[in-house]
């Protein structure tokens, strides 16, 4: 008999409502939305009544506490993320966090050592391009390039909202008191100061940039490349919209690149370069559902011409196939891949990224 888990969700913004809630109906067999959190009244019920969601509560803490509740989503704002899964591990609730885990290293360590006293409690973090079918399947070919020459990380992207205010309707939260807004911002700002020092603006917009956009790409770059020996370059312009980066790998060198802009289009890719073949992950915006997302070859033909072949594994859509493994991960007690420990190595390297761009 299928497992049903049953779901908590914390933080009913523009994310859960576009994206997880519709992947959770699709999943019905797997799982059950029972219990909804977030600090906007209206949005609270609004969504709670698009979604036939029954329970619903301000406060995490009284969602966590609830016994039909064996799931936690953690998808409300990045300086509480921390906070609200230390407090579900310690209730023994599986945990699927936003990226970012959390803004901080120490944060970090918390929620591993955490994790390491209640290892029956599979924590995942949602960088959702990594369990895109053609993204495995890159990941699958890369040995076929033989030695690697050089790689790029390029994402380029229009603002958000040119994507979703044509294609989606979002309750939008407007009834929250200017005091928790203020205290969000307070956070925020501490958690930055603590991770990477009393810094100027554009360098704290550089670090958001990292945590939110950067941390789907330079997770993919990991576990398509490895770990990188050290960061040779880095650098913010436009007041920190605009970075680029350069990763030392040895015999080849990964060039990083991203930037937001107000085209409405979605340039993310990753290109790895051999000799005699090359291998390119496109992404579409997520904010679209289903979108597709393909794996691009090209090689040399043997005959003086070359091959272009490009691979759609199936159709669906990466927050689908992200719950899916978490599915798997939850009921078979499996490590997932987008782990704690995982998501500290991005922070290691935003760190050193920044340290570089302060010169």
């Amino acid at each position: 008999m299928t497992a049903l888990w049953r779901v908590g969700i914390v933080g009913c913004g523009e994310v859960t409502q576009i994206m997880h809630l519709p992947s959770l109906y699709q999943l019905n067999t797997q799982f059950e939305v029972t219990a909804l959190c977030d600090v906007s009244e209206h949005v609270l019920q609004a969504v709670g009544d698009k979604w036939r969601v029954a329970k619903r509560f301000p406060d995490y803490r009284d969602l966590i506490a609830q016994a039909d509740v064996d799931v936690v989503l953690v998808a409300n704002p990045n300086a509480y993320h921390a906070e609200v899964v230390l407090a579900a591990i310690a209730a023994n609730k599986h945990v699927l966090v936003e990226k970012p885990m959390c803004m901080t290293i120490p944060e970090a360590d918390q929620i591993i050592a955490a994790v390491g006293q209640h290892p029956e409690v599979i924590v995942q973090v949602g960088t959702m391009r990594r369990y895109a079918p053609a993204f495995v399947l890159a990941c699958q070919r890369i040995a076929e390039l033989g030695t690697i020459r050089l790689a790029r990380v390029h994402d380029v992207i229009g603002n958000n909202a040119l994507f979703i205010n044509t294609t989606s309707h979002v309750i939008r939260g407007t009834d929250v008191p200017t005091a928790v807004l203020e205290r969000t911002k307070q956070r925020t700002d501490q958690r930055v100061i603590e991770a990477i020092g009393d810094v100027p603006p554009e360098l704290r917009l550089a670090y958001s940039i990292l945590l939110g956009l950067s941390t789907h790409d330079i997770s993919a770059m990991r576990e398509l490349l490895g770990f990188p020996k050290q960061v040779l370059y880095a650098a913010q312009r436009c007041g920190g919209l605009y970075l680029t980066a350069a990763f030392d790998y040895g015999d080849y060198v990964c060039h990083f690149e991203t930037g937001i802009d107000n085209i409405p289009r979605f340039d993310a890719h990753l290109e790895v370069y051999g000799a005699d073949r090359l291998l390119r992950v496109e992404y579409a915006t997520p904010y679209v559902r289903n979108l597709p997302i393909t794996l691009t070859v090209v090689e040399a033909n043997g005959k003086g011409g070359m091959i272009e072949r490009v691979e759609q594994p199936n159709w669906g859509d990466a927050f689908v196939a992200e719950w899916q493994a978490f599915y798997t991960n939850i009921t078979e007690q499996r490590a997932p891949k987008t782990s704690p420990a995982d998501f500290r190595q991005d922070l290691v390297l935003f760190r050193d990224m920044i340290a570089l761009m302060r010169g």
